[in-house]
């Protein structure tokens, strides 16, 4: 048996953990150093390598890759926007051990100004080109509006220079600084300026007052659950299938919202064909498992509000409104493998600082 072993090799244990992940990649890490101080054939010789190990951790990791200093390679692992992602990156860093000649960084950093040049499509962004202002909404005064505006926008280079934007920002604010501190974004060319323009130099300060602004006006806010009210809402569709929610109605009248700034939710998919959208028993028995083991995880006094759920078309969505997107991401990924083969479960977490997702129980 060691004979055979020895002419075919021995296979990678699977990457279970986070522990597994680094013990294979300390196997490897002088390989994956030399490709990249080299510079040759780095695909190849590292992400084709390094990909699908991230991948048996969960999908979502992206990378980027090169030389820090004339010693040190640094890998940025990188959430590439989704903020679902964004703490199982930062664990993974957090996990890593410390290896001579590797520096792991957990999302973009962000850059200084004169650092940061994108050229794509044969577009440039950079701090000569792209200027910004704050757009001011009464109805909505913590949202942090912002309009960015590229002097060589027009109706054929609109896609590109969205992209390139982002990208840019992803770079000179930081990808989780780009996160948390811009709620709207909008793209304009000449025809759409409407107010004096400022330089992007000066959109990090900007964020910065504007964020710490927000955390002193909503710092230790806690919601009071004990005069929660729900309300039952039931309507007929136009397919004539029902719809059934039952909705925190209490809640969704607090004058705070905007301290619970993320909406989470949960959405389930089970066989409703027989019965006008809506589940049949053991489905119904089992998505209020499901919830009810959500509720348990995240709690209200974590800052995890339970809005309600919604169940219609042969789809059941949960809500919460959250301080934080890490806890909410951890739980209902973990719910999502534990239930794969009961329903088709997807989930979302996004900024919604006046909870404007919920308007239509209103």
């Amino acid at each position: 048996m060691s004979f055979l072993k020895n002419i075919f090799g021995k296979k990678d244990e699977p990457i279970k953990s986070y522990s597994d992940f680094w013990t294979w990649f300390q196997k490897n890490e002088k390989d994956f150093y030399n490709v990249v101080k080299s510079r040759k054939d780095i695909e190849t010789g590292f992400f084709n390598k390094l990909s699908p190990k991230l991948e048996e951790l969960k999908d979502g990791y992206f990378y980027l890759t090169g030389m820090r200093d004339e010693n040190t390679v640094e890998l940025v692992l990188t959430a590439d926007g989704n903020t679902n992602n964004i703490v199982f990156i930062e664990e993974l860093v957090a996990a890593a051990p410390k290896i001579e000649g590797w520096k792991f960084t957990a999302l973009k950093p962000s850059l200084d100004i004169k650092d940061v040049s994108i050229e794509m499509a044969g577009l440039k962004f950079n701090s000569e080109n792209l200027f910004f202002y704050s757009n001011d909404l009464p109805d909505y005064p913590d949202e942090i509006d912002i309009s960015v505006f590229h002097k060589d926008l027009n109706d054929d280079n609109g896609q590109e220079i969205i992209q390139g934007v982002y990208v840019f920002l992803d770079n000179y604010l930081g990808e989780l600084d780009f996160v948390n501190n811009i709620d709207n974004l909008q793209i304009i060319g000449q025809a759409e300026v409407q107010k004096d323009l400022i330089p992007i130099a000066k959109l990090k300060d900007f964020l910065t007052w504007r964020q710490k602004e927000f955390i002193e006006k909503y710092e230790g806010e806690r919601y009071n659950t004990e005069n929660d009210q729900y309300s039952v809402l039931e309507a007929q569709l136009e397919s004539g299938n029902m719809l059934l929610a039952l909705v925190n109605t209490q809640l969704l009248n607090w004058d705070r919202q905007a301290s619970h700034p993320w909406i989470a939710v949960f959405n389930m998919k089970y066989d409703g064909s027989k019965n006008n959208g809506m589940p049949n028993n053991s489905d119904y028995e089992a998505m209020n498992v499901i919830e009810e083991n959500l509720m348990k995880a995240l709690l209200d006094k974590d800052g995890f509000l339970n809005v309600g759920r919604q169940t219609a078309k042969n789809e059941r969505d949960i809500y919460f409104a959250c301080k934080d997107f890490r806890k909410p991401s951890k739980v209902f990924f973990e719910t999502q493998k534990n239930y794969e083969n009961s329903f088709e479960i997807e989930y979302d977490i996004y900024k919604d600082k006046y909870w404007q997702t919920f308007d239509r129980f209103k």
